[in-house]
Formats: structure tokens, sequence, C-alpha cells
């Protein structure tokens, strides 16, 4: 799939008239802030070699709008409603976009009205009878120490309809969506139905999945703590494997579609031998199947840790379910592989000892490290000034280590996958010693 220029333009309100309460500066070298001029752009691509061939094709450079605090604002900050929802699974660092996004609203802009809808989208609905959560600085003060969302959360869609409904019934003038996929789904279905009414109400999607699977996006907040916290996890498996004969410590992790979690995790510990993901189809047995390798490793070492991603080796679980959301809920590759690997290593007479950790829960539900917590502000704030400024119909993003806007339906027209011929996977193949390919096609006599 190929974008234009045009694909990446934010929507705008109309025309922002109210001076910015934030007195920032217009000028380098005073010791302030500026303010980011609308044409403020991020280039897509850096590399050099392209921009050249861009230029002697006469093609314009593809950016996104940068992200910061505008001049002017599209609302009166005196009268601004705002809501917050927050949807999907639950991921480190939720409460602190939370809190970021209140203290940023009410300390900054001076804005009085912050409404939580609790329990995901199904809050936007009036027949659910779940009142919305009154938000202030004091509510929200100690929110980022603990996991989780105070505002709760949920899957599966709900009528749009009544949705912007329930927005018109509290006048909401902007609405921050926190989810991934499903939820920026939603999240454009409800800016195409405040488009349909001609309403002037702002949706900010703030991207939150854990697996870290968003297009234009270098990361998503919830991903750093996820495979740092995986680590542990590894270290243990690493740990209970060198402490048997033959011991084998297999660690499932999150990631669906992508496997970022298990590579990541994979290369930060150094401990892994092991790292499969859904990118990468391998076979089980044959002479370049896993069991093969993995009896390779046994024989000269004793021991071996391997990583699994949860959406990895489905031909072998899949189960053809969907959750809520309508998303394919994988098999569950790692008891699989638990049991697997006792039925084959008993059958070629070679006993081994299975250790098999999931660490997904506690994962999920922990409070977000320094750094993701650094970033989840950052995207709040910058998610912030965009509401004011009168954008919608994106989301808050970074790139080349600038923060950006993204239109949502740019955002969700693919799934980012971890490229295998990427110097990343490369780097963690050379972490492993694995095989680039685990396939009998490409080499049957690899140990021969």
């Amino acid at each position: 799939m190929t974008f234009d220029q045009k694909d990446y333009e934010i929507i705008e309100l109309g025309k922002p008239e109210y001076d910015s309460p934030l007195n920032l500066s217009k000028v380098d070298d005073d010791n302030v802030a500026n303010y980011v001029p609308d044409d403020e752009r991020v280039l897509v691509n850096t590399s050099l070699r392209d921009l050249q061939e861009s230029i002697k094709a006469g093609k314009e450079f593809l950016s996104f709008e940068k992200a910061g605090p505008r001049e002017k604002l599209y609302f009166d900050p005196s009268k601004c409603r705002a809501g917050i929802v927050t949807c999907g699974g639950i991921c480190p660092g939720i409460n602190d976009v939370i809190r970021g996004v209140v203290m940023q609203l009410s300390y900054w802009y001076g804005v009085k009205s912050i409404y939580g809808f609790r329990y995901g989208y199904l809050g936007l609905l009036k027949e659910s009878d779940l009142p919305p959560m009154i938000l202030d600085p004091e509510i929200v003060a100690e929110i980022h120490e603990k996991g989780g969302t105070i505002l709760g959360s949920s899957r599966g869609p709900q009528d749009v309809s009544k949705m912007v409904d329930r927005l018109m019934d509290f006048n909401i003038n902007i609405l921050f969506c926190i989810g991934g996929d499903g939820t920026l789904h939603g999240a454009e279905e409800i800016t195409e139905e405040i488009s349909r009414r001609g309403l002037k109400i702002s949706l900010i999607g703030i991207p939150k999945t854990i697996d870290n699977d968003i297009i234009f996006l270098e990361k998503t907040f919830g991903f750093e703590t996820a495979f740092s916290l995986a680590v542990d996890s590894i270290r243990v498996a690493h740990v209970e494997a060198k402490g048997f004969q033959n011991g084998v410590g297999l660690v499932k992790l999150m990631g669906r579609q992508s496997g970022y979690i298990a590579a990541n995790a994979a290369l930060a510990s150094q401990e892994v031998n092991f790292c499969l993901i859904p990118e990468l189809p391998f076979d089980l047995e044959g002479k370049n199947g896993l069991y093969a390798h993995l009896h390779h490793r046994l024989k000269k070492k004793q021991h071996a840790v391997i990583v699994v991603a949860e959406g990895a080796g489905q031909q072998y679980v899949s189960q053809n379910a969907v959750d809520a959301s309508g998303n394919v809920k994988p098999g569950d590759i790692g008891l699989f592989l638990r049991d697997d690997l006792s039925r084959y290593f008993k059958g070629i007479n070679f006993p081994i000892n299975v250790r098999y950790l999931d660490p997904g829960y506690i994962i999920r539900g922990a409070k977000s490290l320094p750094s993701d917590s650094i970033f989840c502000t950052q995207l709040a704030q910058n998610a912030v000034h965009a509401g004011m400024a009168g954008k919608t119909g994106m989301l808050v993003g970074i790139w080349n280590n600038q923060f950006t806007h993204i239109p949502i339906k740019m955002a969700i027209s693919k799934r980012k996958v971890l490229d295998p011929e990427s110097m990343f996977w490369l780097n963690v193949l050379e972490s492993t010693g694995q095989p680039m390919i685990m396939q009998n096609k490409t080499n049957p006599e690899y140990f021969d």
C-alpha cells in the first residue's frame, strides 16, 4: 500500500482564533520554548539516497505534521469540555496517559470539565448506566503509581450513533481515545459520524498496544516496559534450564501478529537460543526443523532457552476463534510446545526437562518503567495540544525521534510487523545463534 502526501494531512475543525494561554515564544535563543507552526513537518524517510532519488524524479518528500503547542486554539479553554476513554486490553502506562491528559488540560489550558467514560466504548452508551468519572488533578495525582486503568476497559464494537449522542449529551468538545487497533477503528467510525452530523468535536487517538504493531509509529507506550519485564522471566527460565540436565526454559510472550516483544526481550536478555515470531514460519520436525536444532544445542550445552511470541506457529494450534473485538484469537502455542517437546524427545529416547513460563498477565498489569512514564506523559501533552488546536481524526506518535500527528485512517490501514530482512532481526539472530530459516525446504541436509 502506497500513500501520497495528501494522505498525511490532518483534518481541522476550522480556523483557530483563540490565543493560547501557554505564553510560549516565536523566536529562538530567548530560553523559552517556541510554538510549533502548522507547516513544520517531519520527514517520513530520512535516507539520503532515497531523498536524492525523489529530487531527481521531481517527487514531493513525504512528511508528517509535527506535534506540539500551537499559538492559536480552536476551542476556548474556559468553555472547553473534554472526555477520555480507554479500550482494549490493559498495558503498562494507561494511567500515566490519563494523568498526563488531565494535568495538561487543567494546569496549562485551564479546562475545568473533564470526564472519564468508564469501561471503554461501553461507557459511551447511555443504556450502559455507567456515569462518567469526573476527573481533576487531585483524582489523578497518584494513579501513575498503579497498573491498569482507573477508567476500566472493554472490548467489542458499540453503536456509533449512540456514542456520538452521548458526547452531545455531555457537550464534549474533545474526546481522547486511548487504545490499540480495534479502538482506533472505532475512533475512525466516531470521527466519520461526527463529520456526518456537522459537529465540532475533536477526536484524538493515543495509541496503546503492548505489541508495538501500529504503523508509522516507532514505538507505542507500554512496549518498553513489556519487553523489559519479559527479560526477568527469560532469566528465570535460563536459571531453571541450567539447573537440570537437558533443561529447556520455554517462555511465551505477547505478540499476536508482531514479534517485537519476543525479539526485543531476546536481544536484551542475551540468554535466548531460539526466538520464534509470527513473521517467520518454522518447521518442528525434520533435519532443519526447530527440534533438530534444539537437539543439537542440548547435546552440546545441556540446556537451552526458547522464547515464543503468542502468534507464532499458528499452523500447529490455530482454532479460528475471535475475541469480542473481532480479532483472531491465537491458539496456545506455548502449551502446545511444552507438551510436544516432551513427546518428540521421548520418542527419540533423549530425556529433557521443560520449564514453562507465561508472564503475560503479570506484564500487562504492571506499572510502567520510568522511561515509559516519560513517553506516556509526552504523548498525553501532545495529544492535548492537538485537540485544543482543533485537530481531529488523528493520533499522536513518534517518528525519527520527533512527535508527530498521524491520520487515524493511515494508522489502521495495516499492521506493523517485524521485517525478517531488517538489521534488527539480524541482531537478534546474531545474539541467539539460531538459524536464519528453520524450514526443511530451504536446507534439508542441514546437519549432513
